[in-house]
This record gives structure tokens, sequence and C-alpha cells, in this order.
């Protein structure tokens, strides 16, 4: 008998997940309920977490997620779907969201039942990005529009409001451009191939086909084209192989080719120049000993000798500024300013907390009573007393966190979208703004991956063979937002940068940290803090379907690990919604976004804090001591 539980979630969760396993028509998959952003690996489904109130939203929340990635799971075949994928970014996100569409609306069909189920979903998803509040197309992702419309015209259902309101304004446009291509979609929905077709043909009519890259038909078809004709080549008559054969015994003759071709002198000569390179060569290798083989290639992670990078040729480390022109830095600025204007004064007061902690421990740190130096005006009264007396001088001691260096670590993944990635850039900018002051220099870091589910790394893996196990099976992106020594003033709009639609994709922890860690070593600061701000563990869809499940998990805590066994670099964390202490020995976690200003401010201070009950109290730390 199984023991008996005190959650009353746990039954409804139990059922939850066998129906979730019959709709999938998997019943090998595992059903989980977690923390970390809902989604599939391999074999494992993870669900959003239902507390022991089973409160309506969570239930519906569940449900809808539990549906939605059923039907993907029952009626999507990976191998068609990679077949056909655009190469461009936001070719491939129209690609994607319109599969997924697709699928829903086939379960919807088939089982409608799911429909409503799925419908709160989206409204969660689209209220929890802020899309009711858009008013403006421009700020609306036009792939989240297409995706919201193939679902609306292949069941004919009204959608959530924040959903309704982002393909609103888009429909127009979309209609516009491809309507034709869209009376057809009824006719393709059960087959994802023709389907496939069907939205490449859709990306095209909206002005995206230079994305999509070669046609994966027409590249079929040359192959058996080439196959015939070099079949045809085969079966020629047997008396033309048979001349062939005689023409390269004639040729190759050795009097024929000595004498007709090369004078004998000149063979002679050529055959001392061969005898005296071989000479040379044995004289260079001592008898008895194999020739030197290469090193072996430097492991790609220090913490981890064992992780695995199929392909990091398009891997890309590269500043803000090459991602958008300056007039789109300066315009995504604006916005992330007017987005946040009422919490600024928030954060603008923890700020001015922090910099007068700091400027206290400064004011302190002074030398006096020297030979040279700043005139100590407090005691020229006994110069005045007595002219004999020398002058006073004082100079300012280098306080522990004058010569110090902060390196801010951003998840940039899609689901930081919204109001997570803004309020974490706007206290990126007003920390660097504050410690600037103070003489601590700052870094901005920013990571993602260059595509959804695989890119570039993926094609080339699917073309050599699918090798078992290949290790991490995506392009990295690792953004330089501000350099620790470039100035607060010149880097100002690079953190607009977030907002950019389509910058914000997959998130790989564990390669992020080792990169800001070592860009850290580099520095000549005495003291690196690195502070990494992420709201869930590594997630990537295309190296976890075909890697253990925990396989970027398991490379995250060596790293982890790694950086705080050296001690070079002081680490700590803040997850957003997301419970970090069980990988960062210093960290704390937040459950409201809007609790980010307050919690990094706190953080930095308390590092700087001498007394160090008082920086165990700040920190919220796993061990105190």
């Amino acid at each position: 008998m199984s023991k008996p539980t005190d959650n009353p979630a746990d039954p409804f969760k139990k059922a939850l997940a066998e129906a979730t396993k019959v709709m999938a028509r998997d019943p090998d998959l595992t059903v989980s309920y977690s923390v970390d952003p809902a989604g599939i690996s391999g074999d494992a489904m993870r669900l959003p977490q239902i507390s022991r109130r089973l409160t309506r939203d969570e239930v519906l929340l569940a449900r809808g997620t539990a549906d939605a990635m059923a039907m993907y799971r029952r009626y999507h075949d990976a191998g068609t779907h990679a077949r056909y994928a655009p190469q461009g970014d936001l070719a491939r996100e129209l690609y994607e969201t319109m599969e997924t569409a697709r699928c829903e609306a086939m379960g919807a069909r088939d089982m409608p039942g799911t429909a409503g189920n799925i419908d709160a979903k989206i409204g969660n998803d689209a209220m929890r990005r802020g899309y009711d509040q858009i008013t403006d197309a421009s700020d609306a992702p036009l792939p989240a529009a297409a995706g919201y419309l193939v679902r609306h015209l292949a069941t004919g259902r009204e959608l959530p409001e924040g959903a309704q309101n982002v393909m609103d304004l888009w429909r127009g446009f979309i209609e516009n451009q491809a309507g034709g291509t869209l009376e057809n979609l009824q006719d393709v929905l059960n087959d994802q191939a023709a389907f496939a077709r069907f939205t490449r043909a859709v990306i095209t009519d909206l002005g995206y086909g230079d994305q999509l890259g070669d046609d994966p038909d027409e590249v079929d078809d040359e192959a058996q084209d080439q196959a015939e004709e070099g079949s045809d080549d085969e079966q020629e008559p047997d008396s033309t192989g048979q001349d062939d054969d005689q023409e390269q015994d004639t040729e190759a003759s050795p009097e024929s080719s000595q004498d007709e071709t090369q004078d004998p002198s000149q063979a002679q000569v050529s055959m001392d120049e061969m005898a005296d390179q071989e000479l040379s060569d044995e004289a260079e290798m001592p008898d008895g000993e194999a020739p030197l083989e290469p090193p072996p290639p430097a492991p790609i992670s220090e913490a981890d000798p064992d992780y695995k990078v199929f392909d990091s040729t398009h891997d890309e480390e590269i500043l803000a500024e090459e991602l958008a022109e300056p007039v789109e830095l300066e315009r995504l600025r604006a916005y992330l300013d007017q987005q946040l204007e009422p919490l600024k004064g928030a954060v603008s007061r923890l700020a001015n907390k922090l910099q007068r902690r700091l400027q206290a421990q400064q004011n302190r740190s002074w030398e006096f009573d020297l030979e040279e130096g700043i005139l100590d005006a407090g005691r020229l009264a006994r110069v005045v007393a007595n002219p004999t007396t020398p002058l006073s001088f004082k100079v300012e001691k280098d306080t522990e966190f004058r010569d110090t260096v902060v390196t801010l670590l951003l998840d940039n993944s899609g689901s930081m979208r919204g109001r997570p990635i803004s309020i974490a850039a706007i206290c990126a900018d007003v920390l660097a703004r504050t410690l600037e002051r103070c003489s601590v220099k700052v870094e901005i870091l920013g990571f993602t991956t260059r595509a959804w589910k695989g890119g570039q790394a993926r094609e080339k893996w699917l073309n050599e063979g699918r090798e078992q196990q290949p290790g991490r099976l995506n392009d990295l992106r690792h953004i330089i937002y501000k350099s620790a020594d470039a100035p607060w003033r010149r880097t100002r709009s690079n953190l607009g940068l977030m907002m950019k639609e389509g910058l914000l994709k997959e998130n790989i922890d564990g390669e992020a940290l080792e990169w800001a860690h070592r860009r850290m070593l580099h520095r000549s600061e005495a003291r690196k803090i690195l502070m990494v701000i992420s709201d869930g563990a590594p997630v990537d869809d295309s190296t976890l379907s075909v890697n253990p499940a925990n396989y970027l998990e398991k490379h995250l805590r060596d790293v982890i690990a790694m950086v705080e066994r050296r001690r070079q670099v002081e680490l700590l964390a803040i997850g957003i919604g997301h419970d970090v202490t069980r990988y960062y020995e210093r960290a704390v976690t937040i459950t409201d976004v809007e609790q980010l200003a307050g919690a990094m401010t706190e953080q930095l201070a308390s590092l700087f804090d001498s007394d160090p009950r008082a920086r165990a109290r700040f920190m919220g730390i796993k061990r105190a001591s």
C-alpha cells in the first residue's frame, strides 16, 4: 500500500500526470511539478508547481500547460520539423509558433476538452508578458501574433484578452500579405510536412523569405537527379571500359612514360632530391622513436573536462551595440525608461543608501600627521598658535571597495521577457551609476542563445548522422552591455537592447558563468564580485532532448563548485521566482520582480560591510558562519 499523504494537491497532481501520458500517447513519459519553467526534456515533462491551497488559477495553469505539451508531443515529429526549419532568427520564431499552434488546434479538434484548458495557459502567458497593455503593433511580437492567428483560424475560438490584443494588432498586415496562403490552412493541418511547407510560404509572403535557407524539397530532387545520372554512367557498354583499361595500362608503362615525357638527367635529379629529403627526414627522427603526436585539445570547460560541445563555430561574444543600430538602441532605451518610470524612484533611493554606506567607509579611511599629501585643515590651529610647528598633511587610504570590480551577469532567456528583464536592466543601470561614483568598476553581461531549440549546430548534427549524446547543441550568444572600463554615460543606451523583440531565447548558465569568471580573472583589481541574476535552471530544448536530462544543470553545479573552490571571485546570485540556493552558496530568492531592486542593492551593500555579522544578516546566505 502506498503511504498516505498530507498534501491535498497530491491526488490531483497524480491524476493530471496520468491523463497527460494518455493524451500524449507516451506511457514512458515522466511528469513532475517544479518552480522551474515548464518544458519537456527527453522523456521528462515539467509542469508548474501546485501548492497545497490548490487554487483555481494554479489548477487551470497546470492543466492548460499539460494539455498543450501533450498535444505537441502527440502531433509533432522532430525530424520533419528540423528538415523544414528556416535559418534566420525571426523566420524560425514564426515557424516554431505556428507549429505549436497547429498541434494545439489538432488537440482542440480531436479532444475538445483540451481547448479551454489551453486557453487558460495562453491567457496566463499573455498577461505575464504584458500583451494586454500593448497599443502599437511595433511593440507586439509578430511570431506570437501569427501563432495566435493560426490557432484562431483553425479552431474558430476567441482568444484570451492579451493574446487577442496582439493578434488584432497584426491581423490586418498578416492577412493582407498572406491571405491567399492562409485559405489553405484547413487542408494542411493533418500533415506536418505539408504544414511546414505552408508555413514557409506564409513566411515568404510576410517578407522574410531570405531567412528560409535552401528548400529541402528541391535539395532532395537535385540529389535524386544526380543519383539517376550516376546510375546511367555506370551502364555504358563493356567495350568502353575495356578501352579505358588499355589506355591506363599504356600510361602506366614505365618505359614509355620515362622515354616520352622526361629526360633521364632530369629524372636522376628528381630521384636525388627525393633521397636527400628522405635522409633529412631520417636525421630529424632518432631511431626507435615514434613521430610526436599533437597535444590533445584543451577541454571545453575547466570545471568539467567531460562536458562536450558539438560545434562552437557559430557561438558569439558580441558587443550590445553590434546587435542594433544606435537609433534603435536609443528608442529601446527610451521605452525602458518610460516603462519603469514609477519604479525608478524606489531604485534610486536604494542606490543612494548603498552610496552613503560606501562613502561612510571611505570617509573614515584617512592617514593623518604625514609630511606630504593633502593639507589637513583641522590641524591648522596648531600652526597659528605656534608658527614653528610644521604643517600636517593627510592621505586617503585605498579602502576595501575602492580596488574592486563588480560583474552583473543577467539571464537573457525568453522566460525573463516582460517585467523581469525590464527591472533587471534598470537595476543594473542604476547600480552601475552608483558604484561608478564610488570608484567601483562595473561590468554588465548577458547570456542567451542565437536560436530557439538549436541553431546551426543542430543543423550540422542532423546532417552528420545524429551522434548519440553530442553535448551542447545550440549556438551561444554572450553579450557585453558594459565593459568594466567603459564609463556609464557611453553605454547607457546599450541596456535598452534587452527590450528588443526576439533577443531573449534559451539559457545555458554553466558556460555563461564560466565565461564571466574568465573575464574577471584577467582584471587587475584585488577584489572581484560576480552577481548572477536568473529566473530558472539551465534550459535548452535542443541540448536536453539528446543528452541526459540533468546535463546542463550538472555542468552549472560543476562551474559553481570550481569558482567557489578557487576563491578568486566572490560569487552570489539572485533568483527570480526560482530557488537558486540549491546551486549557489550565497543566494537569495525573490518571489516578486518588484523586490529585485532591493535584493541587488542589499546584497552588494552587505559585501562591503566591515562587520561579518551584519554582512551575514543582509546576505540571505545558506550558511551565515
